[in-house]
């Protein structure tokens, strides 16, 4: 046990079972995955140059982590692979950090080593450890902090608890570049701590000091961003509020956030028999209410309330789903196993709200006879003063961009936040220990996001092959619609830009671009890519928009399906048409 505690070996376990995943799965690719495309050429130009340079669809202003990859393309020479080895490991560094903050938490090694599995092992984190994208470099801004202000509670004297502020906001100001909403840690977080650490006022003026340097830094780097050309602004409120529009998205985000910890929420279904009779007949009526609404809404909304959902990062095709590919990929997962998963998810959630309304004194609870030497040192009330102010903040900002479109992935600060205290809750009232269940459901549930993630790679390989294919033809690449990850690219290559509306700066460098002449086969995102006129689409349907073309297809990799997929290249003009 004493070399267990001296080298994290459970913190460690974590970092290498994401790691494990990862390299079973072989997700490497040679395009774009999501915006990181974009980013990634970014991050080329600053290695090549010494200079950042945007290019038209960048909202975060990405900081740190162009730096850290470009020092991975110095280091082994520039490839999609290798800026994305960057992102790996932050998420490796995550990984082992959860796991120690968790435990700084007041839960147990047992306990923090399951959750932070289920953390890291779920589909989302998985897919978005293997791309540049800034989610997981922005979450890690706020684990930072995270940890440095429970380490700041902890401390036995003023002098630690300054050292560990200063470690908070440094890191927040710092890593929080790559997304600025990180930086909810500087803004909400280390103040909600320096209240709680109030009565020491050297403790206070310190941490205050050090707080109002990380503001002024945060204002300047938002300056600096203001002022590049070529990237793209976001309205903090937007100019209309479609409410029907607002509920839709975040009912999308609340039927997600269940079954993306569902190891955690699922072995609160138990409780359900535990609760009052009132509780009881309250659940009943809620799961009826939903059967109902799952009944009239299967037309219109395929799917959409049963879990996964159809969302982008974790959805019922099995693969990452804004591909904007013409036709329907197949369906990944049957309806039985879909079903099954609503109920653990969804029935947790009703479980885990029974709990909460049972007076706590009728709670049954097992103690633990090694409790964590922390947990005497955090109360709840610390915890809810600590993180509510910032869930709050965090969820508000989150209202104005469901306007328009939420994705899951902006979930996973407010997931981490859950976490923590789901555990916590079931360590405190129901058992010291999580259950064996709870093993096996991340266990289960790395497979899926393994297989997933896998899946996923396999049709970007699938597309780079049919690129390659369509070229070797003759084909210019700005003649085919590849999907607009792909799309970015060869934009990229023939401007300095992407032609995107929200571009400030140059003054108008935006160009409206006329539709498309064939509405039947249009382009995604065809105003940002105006030198891509596509004569060929990339289709998961033969038969889209203007037929099969003299292409061969392409079959790939699904694991756990009955059969492989397969990629088409179809027409994107009618044949009379040059």
């Amino acid at each position: 046990m004493q070399l267990v505690r001296r080298f994290r070996i459970p913190a460690l376990f974590c970092a290498l079972a994401l790691l494990v995943c990862e390299l079973i799965a072989r997700a490497f690719t040679t395009m774009g995955v999501a915006d990181d495309g974009s980013y990634i050429l970014i991050t080329k130009t600053l290695a090549a140059t010494g200079h950042v340079v945007y290019n038209g669809n960048t909202t975060p202003l990405l900081g740190w982590q162009l730096y850290l990859g470009a020092a991975f393309v110095k280091l082994f020479g520039f490839s999609f692979i290798t800026v994305r080895l960057s992102t790996l490991l932050v998420a490796l560094a995550l990984a082992f950090l959860l796991q120690r903050t968790l435990v700084r938490a007041g839960i147990t090694e047992h306990n923090a080593t399951i959750a932070a599995l289920a953390f890291v092992l779920s589909p989302m984190y998985l897919l978005l450890s293997a791309t540049f994208m800034t989610d997981i470099t922005g979450l890690f801004a706020i684990l930072l902090c995270l940890y440095g202000c429970l380490r700041a509670l902890q401390s036995p004297t003023p002098r630690s608890a300054i050292a560990w502020l200063c470690f908070a906001v440094a890191t927040n100001a710092l890593c929080g570049t790559s997304r600025q909403i990180a930086w909810l840690g500087v803004l909400v977080m280390v103040p909600s701590t320096l209240w709680l650490l109030r009565s020491n006022r050297t403790v206070v003026l310190a941490g205050a000091a050090v707080t109002f340097a990380g503001v002024l830094f945060i204002l300047a780097c938002m300056q600096w961003f203001l002022h590049q050309p070529y990237n793209v602004h976001e309205p903090l409120l937007p100019s209309t509020f479609p409410i029907g529009h607002v509920l839709s998205e975040l009912i999308h985000l609340c039927l997600d956030a269940p079954f993306l910890l569902l190891p955690i929420v699922a072995v609160f279904l138990p409780q359900i028999r535990n609760g009052r009779s009132s509780i009881k007949a309250l659940i009943v009526i809620t799961s009826v209410a939903y059967v109902l609404l799952l009944i009239h809404w299967r037309h219109s909304h395929t799917g959409f309330l049963l879990e996964p959902t159809h969302t982008d990062w974790v959805g019922v095709y099995g693969i990452y789903e804004s591909m904007a590919l013409h036709g329907q990929p197949p369906i990944f997962l049957h309806t039985w196993l879909r079903v099954l998963l609503t109920i653990a998810s969804l029935g947790g959630a009703l479980g885990l709200f029974s709990s909460l309304l049972r007076p706590q004194n009728s709670t049954p609870r097992t103690q633990d006879p090694t409790p964590p030497s922390t947990s005497a040192t955090i109360s709840w009330s610390q915890l809810g003063i600590l993180l509510t102010p910032f869930a709050l903040a965090y969820s508000l900002l989150l209202i104005p961009r469901a306007t328009v479109w939420v994705p899951d992935r902006y979930l996973l600060a407010l997931l981490m936040i859950a976490l923590l205290c789901l555990v916590r809750y079931y360590q405190d009232q129901i058992h010291s220990r999580l259950p064996f269940a709870s093993i096996v459901l991340v266990g289960l549930m790395a497979i899926y996001g393994t297989v997933v993630l896998h899946n996923t790679f396999a049709i970007y390989h699938a597309r780079v092959a049919l690129a390659a294919e369509i070229h070797s033809s003759g084909v210019p690449d700005t003649s085919v619609d590849n999907g607009w990850e792909i799309n970015y690219s060869v934009e990229l290559q023939h401007s300095a830009f992407l032609n995107d509306f929200r571009m400030v700066l140059p003054a108008n460098a935006y160009v409206p671009t006329a539709p498309p002449p064939t509405p039947q086969c249009a382009m995604n995102q065809f105003d940002e890519t105006p030198h891509i006129h596509p004569l060929y689409s990339v289709s998961f349907d033969p038969n889209a928009c203007y037929g099969p073309a003299p292409f061969a297809p392409v079959h790939y990799s699904r694991w756990l399906a009955s059969a492989p997929g397969t990629l088409y290249v179809v027409r994107a003009t009618p044949p009379s048409q040059p």
